[in-house]
């Protein structure tokens, strides 16, 4: 008995989850102010009456312990921070809803499905869905090989579910939209969204899908929102002229880091197809700039390795820098690259490319000169004295280095005309910021598995690229 309550609990707590995402019909017909109004409703709905009608049987065990339901609360909190976030573009914040509750309510369905259905019913569901929506038939019950956790089926479900209700909601809100979206983003933004949220669900970290879901597909429809149809085509020309050479002088690169044990297999594959991405959209100058931040952070992992091996710090595989590595610490600036190419806020992107290499780069330097030579190892957050290595973490020692790194880098920025002389200090600021958001998340995030050190990363170099684009 308990150990069904729980999954019957979490089954009937996701269909809740997809119900609720009808009510993104009425974006279509709302003002943003009544929207933002709707999901307040919803919010005080889930914190005072829910309870109080039955819904303690859509708690998490973990939700029993602190005593409310944090999933069902952070829900209509997105929503409303999407209505206030574009009260312009409602039909993304219908799109993004979508992905929430179709997306990850059915990965969590079909995943729990395909992994507890026994029996001739079941096997013979299964065949029937199989034949009528798409094939999986071969990995249906295979598991994503980064998160154990996370099944094949419930990503693919995850994907089909999310672009479809994405789409037909961005499609549904745009009549309302001024001035009109494009057929196009209404099509394949929501698809690219959907896709990308997917992925950042299969993270291996505790941090509520509630948070992390909206936060991708958000991210990902506000930029293709910048698009235009002028830039889009004139982004054709630049990747006919540039994709061959980008995929050749990344695939060379990607070949020669495996060989020098600087990079992993999926560390190398993954690192030139973010690199062919940033040359595409950057140009040589800033695929040079992210050269150079590599090797900076190469080098600097291989300083003092006695010691980082001697206290358990040193870093995994040797040094070598796997896929999640190369998306944590480039992520942000490959996002940056294809800005620059496709809309027209090319100034703006080449600085937010610069300030996540940047802080990216300092991070990994400061990080590894602390860990080799730091004697005086401080959290950020009190200031008491801790062990090199400890989760947020700095040193006076590795601080300096990181501020002489991101000095550096923003100077062959510079030098590299992707931005101007007088956008030196602000990338160092950016770095600076982007660095202490970092510490202060790790020291209390990293430790209880809501966030690991590839997510801190990707956070630090994209509040850099913000602070960067707000200074300048």
């Amino acid at each position: 008995m308990t150990t069904e309550a729980p999954a019957h609990s979490e089954i009937a707590r996701q269909w809740v989850h997809v119900g609720s995402g009808v009510f993104a019909l009425l974006l279509r017909v709302l003002t943003p102010w009544q929207a933002a109004a709707m999901a307040a409703t919803a919010l005080v709905f889930n914190l005072v009456l829910l309870p109080r009608v039955g819904g303690r049987r859509l708690y998490r065990p973990a939700d029993d312990v602190r005593g409310f339901p944090l999933g069902i609360l952070l829900y209509p909190l997105s929503v409303l921070l999407l209505t206030l976030i574009f009260p312009t573009r409602l039909d993304i914040a219908a799109a993004v809803w979508a992905i929430l509750a179709f997306g990850d309510g059915a990965a969590t369905l079909v995943g729990r499905w395909f992994e507890e259905g026994t029996g001739e019913h079941a096997e013979n569901a299964k065949k029937d869905l199989l034949s009528a929506s798409f094939a999986i038939s071969a990995v249906s019950s295979g598991r994503l090989p980064w998160n154990r956790e996370k099944s094949v089926a419930g990503t693919l479900a995850f994907i089909v579910c999310g672009s479809v209700g994405g789409v037909a909601l961005a499609w549904w809100v745009r009549p309302a939209i001024a001035p009109l979206p494009t057929f196009a983003f209404a099509i394949a933004a929501p698809i690219a969204a959907a896709v990308i949220a997917a992925m950042v669900e299969t993270i291996p970290v505790r941090m509520d899908d509630n948070i992390s879901v909206p936060v991708a597909a958000g991210a990902v429809l506000w930029l293709a929102s910048l698009m235009t149809p002028a830039s889009l085509t004139g982004s054709r020309v630049a990747l006919v002229a540039a994709l061959p050479w980008a995929l050749g002088v990344n695939a060379i690169t990607g070949w020669l880091g495996y060989r020098a044990r600087t990079v992993s297999r999926s560390g190398a594959i993954t690192g030139a197809l973010v690199g062919s991405i940033i040359y595409v959209g950057g140009g040589s100058a800033a695929w040079a700039l992210l050269l150079i931040v590599f090797l900076a952070a190469s080098l600097t992992s291989r300083l003092g390795l006695a010691r980082k091996e001697q206290l358990g710090i040193a870093e995994e595989r040797g040094g070598r820098r796997g896929a999640g590595n190369a998306i944590a610490n480039v992520g942000i600036a490959a996002a940056a690259a294809i800005a620059a190419v496709t809309t027209p806020y090319a100034p703006a992107a080449l600085v937010a490319l610069v300030a996540a290499l940047a802080a990216g780069g300092s991070d990994t330097v400061a990080s590894e000169i602390g860990k080799a030579w730091g004697r005086s190892t401080f959290l950020v957050t009190t200031f008491s004295g801790v062990k090199p290595g400890t989760p947020g973490a700095m040193s006076l020692e590795g601080t300096a280095a990181g501020l002489v790194a991101a000095f550096a880098f923003a100077t062959m920025a510079a030098a590299l005309g992707l931005i101007p002389q007088s956008a030196t200090l602000a990338i160092i600021v950016a770095a600076t910021a982007g660095a202490l958001v970092e510490s202060a998340l790790g020291a209390t995030l990293e430790g209880p598995g809501i966030l690991n050190n590839d997510m801190l990363n990707f956070i630090n170099t994209a509040v850099a690229a913000a602070v960067a684009l707000v200074i300048v």
